[in-house]
């Protein structure tokens, strides 16, 4: 909840959720435009992304050409709705949920699930790691994903 600050000192807690929850719409309308450099950008030189059904990646490049993947295989119309932030000094977690449409041999489907993202304050904040995990069954998920991945 917003509170007011104390004559004029402002409250860091405030500050770091509005911040991040407007990075990670950054996030989204950089992905969805096509601008994959932009999203990888968001990380710490040394961060992670860890998607569904995929191997983990780290630092900018390889986040940058996961991302191009993913827009390039018919990822798009990405949102992400976030439900919680909690920060202490230079550290925060973001919570919340996200869609994606998926668009395969003219089919449409949408994905649903949740995400967890560390969040570091390096001058400005910076992702650290990013994961999202799906609400479709295992086996749905590899049907939508056209059969082309690997179900644990």
């Amino acid at each position: 909840m917003y509170r007011p600050s104390v004559s004029g000192v402002s409250n860091p807690f405030v500050d770091a959720e509005s911040a991040i929850r407007g990075l990670s719409q950054d996030f989204c309308t950089a992905f969805n435009t096509g601008n994959y450099d932009q999203v990888a950008a968001l990380f710490t030189p040394d961060g992670f992304y860890l998607m569904p059904h995929r191997e983990a990646v780290q630092g900018p490049k390889a986040i940058e050409r996961m991302l191009r993947e993913l827009g390039e295989s018919g990822h798009h119309d990405l949102r992400f709705e976030t439900t919680r932030v909690d920060h202490s000094e230079d550290m925060a977690i973001e919570i919340g949920r996200y869609t994606v449409v998926i668009q395969r041999g003219g089919r449409s489907t949408t994905d649903r699930g949740k995400f967890m993202r560390g969040w570091r304050r390096l001058g400005t904040w910076a992702i650290v790691a990013d994961s999202r995990s799906s609400n479709l069954p295992a086996a749905e998920e590899q049907i939508k994903l056209g059969g082309d991945t690997k179900v644990a």
